[in-house]
């Protein structure tokens, strides 16, 4: 990175950036309070709070939202007249899944092979710390020259859309002329990237009956309908023979235009076992950024250690159903709700319920602020080129916060790279691209109030 004194500043930061990744990550701010405490997302919640009282922060508060949890807001006021820049991140983490699979604990932020690994470390604990060192950059070299607003909310990977509804009922408070959305990530390390598109996503929960108990297989079993294999083959029904999704009603063959994912690249990045093949038609990146797909997320029905010879009465599984830009997520969920009530066999009960919905989004990347983010991520990234990508997850804010605010310009970036394996077990953080990234936002935000 050439030198300049916003880089330096960063870079004289990150051991403090560091320290307070590590105080984040030791929360077990899952926002699932069935099997996490909620104490530990209030923890961190107040971690963040503090954290914006620390940097002048203005109007810090802990934002009660619909869904039972709290989002962090707080106001850095800049010169008068200046535009406003939202800045979003979330402190709430996935489960750690198999904690057997981590090679160090995942709520300790452990440095190894050069990077920073624990839950959260990306996805999106680490995109608070990228905000807060582009502010400490910028008040260093001569002020903050924009109106800041954070907003990190705690429910993102629970879907429950708390901070939405909030933001709904409370219009005033969001309200910017760009919104960064630091919950993306680059294409992969060393590669400037921000994400134009993501796809929607809807959850839903199905079950099958079929008999007041379960029945001796022996006994009953070749005449009397089993539920599991009814829910088997309602599944099933939702993909083709080579994987693609395939819900009655709902176009899949949408291509992406813009920057390709090599499959071979994809394989590795996937860790997908030798000689298997990957799913679906089209190119990586149809499939990933453009195209519905469907995942069985889960199964309730008996576990095999411990199973018994016994025809199933009843089972159920929790459905997601990926939505590309383009297609209204209320439609695509009548649809799966239909296709799945449709392929029901044997006559056997079934009852669908959505349980989550997010729309999908697309960018505007005509905006003036797109043109004064590829000129500062080019300084960050020693002159590369910042790439235009779509993401296959989703961030429901997105489309609320264009709703409300149809002429905020937003962007995404953030620390998500493939390397990180967000969601995933040993999930991880390169700490160069949180430099170079907090450094392209600093830049950003000078650059916008120049524009």
């Amino acid at each position: 990175m050439p030198s300049n004194p916003v880089a330096e500043t960063v870079a004289s930061l990150m051991p403090r950036a560091k320290a307070e990744l590590t105080e984040l990550v030791a929360f077990k701010s899952v926002a699932d309070f069935d099997q996490f405490p909620r104490s530990e997302s209030e923890a961190a919640a107040n971690w963040v709070a503090a954290a914006l009282r620390t940097e002048g922060f203005q109007d810090v508060a802990l934002l009660d939202t619909p869904d039972g949890t709290q989002s962090v807001y707080g106001c850095l006021p800049g010169p008068e007249g200046a535009k406003t820049a939202l800045l979003y991140a979330h402190y709430d983490v996935q489960p750690p899944l198999d904690e057997a699979g981590w090679v160090t604990p995942p709520f300790e932020l452990t440095e190894r092979d050069g990077r920073w690994y624990g839950r959260g470390s990306a996805d999106c604990k680490g995109g608070l710390v990228m905000h807060l060192l582009a502010l400490r950059a910028l008040k260093a070299n001569g002020g903050v020259p924009v109106h800041v607003k954070v907003i990190a909310e705690g429910s993102e990977e629970q879907g429950t859309g708390g901070l939405e509804r909030y933001a709904e009922e409370h219009p005033e408070l969001l309200a910017a002329d760009t919104i960064i959305i630091g919950d993306a990530g680059n294409f992969r390390v060393g590669v400037p990237t921000v994400t134009t598109a993501l796809r929607g996503m809807t959850l839903v929960r199905v079950r099958v009956d079929t008999l007041e108990g379960n029945l001796h297989s022996g006994q009953f079993g070749g005449a009397a309908p089993d539920a599991l294999g009814a829910l088997i083959r309602v599944l099933d029904s939702l993909r083709a023979e080579d994987g693609s999704t395939t819900v009655d009603g709902l176009t899949s063959d949408t291509r992406w235009e813009g920057l390709q994912y090599d499959e071979e690249r994809f394989r590795k990045d996937a860790k997908v076992l030798d000689g298997v093949e990957l799913i679906g038609s089209g190119t990586v990146a149809d499939r990933i950024w453009a195209r519905p797909a469907v995942t069985v997320l889960g199964i309730d029905c008996p576990p095999v250690v411990g199973a018994t010879p016994s025809v199933q009465a009843g089972a159920r599984a929790l459905v997601s159903l990926r939505v590309p830009p383009g297609v209204d997520t209320v439609e695509a969920t009548k649809l799966l709700h239909a296709h799945l009530e449709a392929h029901t066999p044997w006559g056997a009960r079934v009852r669908t319920e959505q349980i989550g919905q997010g729309q999908p989004f697309r960018a505007d990347t005509t905006s003036p602020a797109y043109g004064a983010m590829a000129k500062a991520m080019s300084v960050a990234y020693d002159g590369a080129e910042m790439q235009y990508a779509g993401q296959g997850g989703s961030i429901p804010l997105c489309n609320t916060l264009a709703s409300l605010y149809p002429r905020a310009e937003i962007l995404l970036i953030g620390l998500s790279e493939p390397e990180a394996q967000i969601h995933a077990v040993n999930e991880s953080v390169s700490p160069e691209e949180l430099e170079r990234l907090s450094v392209a936002e600093a830049l950003f935000l000078r650059n916008y109030a120049a524009s």
